[in-house]
């Protein structure tokens, strides 16, 4: 077996969720899962099929969006693996959903950090072990940062 590393660098006013699953309508369903959850949201998915033709399958609202995530998808090239590329919204907002979509089996990060993917490869196939999201932490939480940090959900609506 080998160990191998993806960088996948996020661009600003993007979110990334990186995923696995297990069937071919995973990306008909995911499309429609988050089409229904915000509308007007711009986004794509592209899931990494196992077998067969073994090919990345895509739907997106937006075009750079989808030019992302086919970017990450090919770079990853894992099976049965799938990544959704969020334009201007917040997998706050979708992440349950996702997560009840049936052919779902887990999540490996929802973020807006850099993310190092780590990948195992033997024979033919590829699979995700893990990610590295972000940094290591700098310090505990002092009052002043616990000020900043509710005031910042709350400006955002995400608390009252």
């Amino acid at each position: 077996m080998e160990l191998e590393t993806v960088q996948l660098s996020i661009p600003s006013g993007y979110q990334l969720i990186i995923g696995q699953s297990h069937f071919i309508k995973t990306v008909e369903d995911l499309y429609e899962t988050l089409v229904s959850a915000m509308p007007g949201i711009k986004f794509a998915v592209c899931f990494c099929e196992s077998s067969g033709k073994a090919l990345i399958r895509c739907e997106a609202t937006d075009e750079d969006s989808r030019r992302l995530a086919l970017d990450f998808a090919s770079r990853l090239s894992a099976g049965h693996s799938f990544v959704i590329v969020l334009k201007d919204s917040y997998p706050i907002n979708i992440l349950n959903r996702v997560k009840a979509v049936e052919e779902v089996t887990g999540i490996y990060c929802a973020t807006a950090n850099s993310v190092t993917v780590i990948l195992a490869r033997q024979g033919d196939g590829r699979g995700i072990l893990g990610v590295i999201d972000g940094v290591t932490s700098k310090g505990v939480e002092t009052e002043a940062d616990r000020e900043e940090r509710m005031a910042f959900l709350r400006k955002t609506g995400y608390k009252r």
